[in-house]
């Protein structure tokens, strides 16, 4: 087993889900081979989509992921799956360079300069200590790190900073809870998604609650595309299907169960508050799952 970084698009011209499965040629076959039985991290480059004149990516780490397995894509020879569990978004994304270190030894050639063939391949293999690197600054929010990490000085000797590894921290279901609620709460800007209400307690903090749109008992993934903030009482109507979203991003309401004070709540138009950020906005696939088996419309 190995750790490996996996290089994903936000529109990819792969068949890619990185929450599920991620789309690869048989060039990197036995890459991929080597990091089932352990987790990978994933990396958006600057190319948002495969546009070569496109631009705009956030060239940073974003998530990490476990890989399960490999399967052969049936309608595209020479093309493969590798099947993916334990997906979740990084608090923050940690770009690929820290004042002038690269998280990458790899990446980095002797004069200082950017290793662009390094770069330029989808699917690379990662010492432990430099993949514990990119997690311990990819959640740095929930260990409680303030300080950025001194690349030159800890990559080259193992961490020894938990009590257990962190990797392990991050397939713990409290851990995974909490990272998952501040990065929903994070991208909607703690508002309601449904009323766009912004509601702060006596302390500071935000009322809206974190919710998966595919349930994490139906195997729904720990990520923002999966997300929704919403306050407490949409967040019960939506989990009972009371309420539920159309492909274009408009609230459905079930017939006779939902009171007209209630749908006055709503959002003026009738659509979802949505993250600036487009990549952030919740998955076709995973609203398509709600609709048709949790909504009672």
């Amino acid at each position: 087993m190995a750790n490996a970084i996996f290089t994903t698009k936000v529109s990819p011209s792969y068949d890619d889900r990185p929450e599920e499965y991620y789309h690869f040629p048989r060039t990197y076959l036995n890459q991929v081979h080597a990091a089932v039985g352990d987790h990978i991290i994933y990396y958006e480059p600057r190319r948002p989509s495969s546009d070569d004149s496109s631009r705009g990516g956030r060239q940073a780490y974003f998530a990490t992921a476990r890989i399960d397995g490999v399967i052969e894509d049936k309608a595209r020879s020479g093309y493969f799956y590798a099947l993916v569990s334990n997906y979740l978004d990084f608090d923050t994304p940690v770009p690929f360079a820290h004042i002038g270190a690269y998280y990458e030894s790899a990446l980095r050639k002797s004069d200082g300069t950017t290793n662009k063939g390094a770069f330029g391949r989808a699917v690379r293999l990662i010492p432990e200590v430099e993949f514990d690197q990119i997690l311990k600054a990819g959640f740095a929010a929930e260990l409680g790190s303030s300080v950025e990490p001194d690349l030159q000085s800890e990559i080259d000797e193992p961490l020894h900073l938990f009590e257990r590894p962190i990797v392990e921290l991050t397939i713990s279901r409290p851990f995974r809870d909490q990272s998952f609620k501040r990065v929903v709460r994070s991208a909607y800007n703690n508002r309601c998604a449904f009323t766009g209400l912004q509601l702060i307690n006596g302390g500071g903090r935000p009322e809206v609650q974190a919710a998966h749109i595919m349930p994490v008992s139906n195997n729904g993934p720990d990520s923002i595309r999966n997300g929704l903030a919403l306050s407490g009482t949409i967040h019960w109507m939506f989990d009972r299907g009371l309420v539920s979203i159309n492909k274009d991003y408009r609230i459905l309401v079930a017939s006779n169960q939902v009171p007209e004070q209630l749908r006055n709540l709503f959002n003026r138009g009738g659509r979802l508050v949505l993250p600036t950020d487009r990549s952030l906005h919740p998955h076709p696939h995973y609203l398509k799952f709600h609709r048709e088996t949790i909504f009672k419309g």
